[in-house]
């Protein structure tokens, strides 16, 4: 019978295999590109078992490494990194089959090199999921930021280039200046980098600095892309669209609204934050950040673009719900990675099927070309209303989980907030398809899409529609989260 600390191999080796054999299957395309399907799903089938191990208030945990006296290299799976181990490892498989479609009807250069840190990014992602201390969290944060960065150059143009060296010192440079000495202070109060699942700080840590430190993790944690550290995220868009499904779907930014999230309940705890009100900055950051963004990409004409923004939108939404330090409002954020996760792939895989069908890559350019690629668009739409939080979509859970603490908390200026930016979430998702379908075609394009790319791309459409009526499990283990 296998352990349950096995299934933590199960789910994290997978990805770290495939990085290692697909540069030696170089000139064997079709079984190189075969790796990441099948990693993916060895992957699922233990992040699954973790998940309902997890839900049935079991403890998986494994001590790796004692480094010295309170710091170890080790994992410990919250039912937060149970749920986000099971998005990152699920969506990975279809990811994946998207790429091989992606990159050959696109004709990329350089595959093998790209599968290859395709596949360490999601094996850094699933070990930030399961890591049981700041020590372990903070080593494969940095893994995942270097590992990314192949993927954001990966034309090796100037403009790729330029968006690399961005990505990287904004990233690197948030870790090294924020969220490290961040993680020593917390050592230095506690003489321990393990977490707890009620906070870790009560009577270690002064009320008065407690809002300093949230700052110093909050603008350390870069990939949750908050105001003024999120420009790094529209740049990394030259990179091919299976990058851009990675960076807002899979790993990137999930990893970096994860740890957010982390912190806010593991670290400081939810009770404690509000008892100190060390958050309410955050909050209005948050809601700010989320109502900018939401401004600037009604106003993007390139189709990525205007799905970066909306993403560091999104991530607001998570921020801001841990922020308001609720446990509706968390369990709110939680789920919102879920549905965002679903919801935002099926986007960008859109995005990317576009391109290389009809190699269109602005919005003004889609007019009256809806009938030629009418399944991406429909998927488009559906994924869009998981987004704005229309029933029966996903995102309306969520949706409606955040906007229900943020009322019990008190906080009616949020709930505003919430409401304005959905009103420009509808606009600037549903112009897309609306343009395709209604105004009138210019002039006539040959639309080929691969099937490869196509199959995905209905498969997470239609996971944003099965996650609404699949919900409770998810549900169940926030509140496990938050009691």
């Amino acid at each position: 019978m296998i352990s349950l600390e096995t299934y933590i191999f199960i789910t994290i080796l997978p990805p770290l295999f495939v990085c290692l054999i697909t540069p030696l299957l170089s000139k064997n395309e079709n079984l190189r590109d075969a790796l990441g399907p099948v990693g993916g799903i060895i992957s699922s089938y233990g992040a699954i078992e973790i998940f309902t191990a997890v839900l049935e208030g079991k403890n998986i945990s494994i001590k790796l490494l004692q480094i010295s006296d309170g710091i170890f290299i080790s994992f410990d799976v919250t039912p937060l990194g149970a749920i986000f181990g099971l998005v990152a490892s699920v969506l990975w498989i279809f990811a994946a089959i998207y790429s091989v479609g992606y990159m050959r009807g696109n004709q990329e250069k350089n595959q093998t090199r790209f599968y290859t840190y395709y596949a360490i990014a999601v094996h850094a992602a699933l070990c930030i999921a399961y890591s049981g201390d700041l020590l372990t969290l903070f080593i494969f944060y940095e893994v995942l930021t270097f590992s990314t960065y192949p993927l954001v150059t990966h034309k090796q143009n100037e403009l790729a280039l330029k968006a690399g060296r961005l990505y990287m010192s904004i990233l690197v440079g948030s870790s090294v200046i924020f969220l490290l000495p961040a993680i020593i202070w917390v050592w230095i109060l506690t003489g321990s980098l393990e977490m707890s699942k009620h906070g870790v700080l009560d009577g270690y840590l002064n009320y008065e600095h407690a809002p300093y430190l949230l700052a110093m993790f909050a603008f350390g944690i870069g990939k949750a892309a908050l105001i003024p550290i999120h420009k790094w995220l529209p740049a990394a868009m030259v990179a091919p669209t299976p990058v851009s499904a990675l960076l807002h779907a899979v790993a990137v930014v999930k990893a970096g609204v994860f740890t957010m999230l982390l912190v806010l309940t593991n670290i400081f705890g939810i009770d404690f934050l509000s008892k100190t009100g060390a958050s309410i900055w955050l909050i209005w950051l948050a809601s700010f950040t989320l109502l900018i963004t939401s401004i600037i990409a009604v106003y993007k004409d390139d189709i990525k673009a205007r799905l970066a923004y909306s993403t560091i939108s999104q991530l607001s939404y998570i921020t801001l719900g841990g922020a308001l330090a609720s446990a509706t409002a968390t369990q709110g954020a939680i789920l919102h990675i879920v549905t965002h996760a679903a919801g935002k792939i099926t986007l960008f895989f859109v995005a990317g099927a576009i391109y290389v069908g009809a190699k269109i890559s602005k919005i003004s350019e889609l007019n009256g070309h809806g009938k030629s690629m009418s399944l991406m668009l429909l998927a488009f739409f559906i994924a869009s209303l998981s987004i704005i939080g229309v029933p029966p979509m996903a995102g309306s859970w969520s949706k409606f989980f955040l906007m229900l603490g943020a009322a019990e908390s008190g906080y009616l200026f949020v709930l505003i907030v919430f409401s304005i930016s959905t009103i420009l979430n509808a606009y600037y998702l549903m112009e897309i398809p609306a343009r395709a379908f209604f105004l009138k075609k210019e002039k006539e394009i040959k639309v080929k899409i691969p099937v490869l790319i196509t199959i995905p791309t209905l498969c997470t459409c239609l996971l944003t529609i099965i996650l609404f009526f699949a919900f409770e499990p998810f549900q169940n283990l926030t509140s496990i989260m938050v009691k």
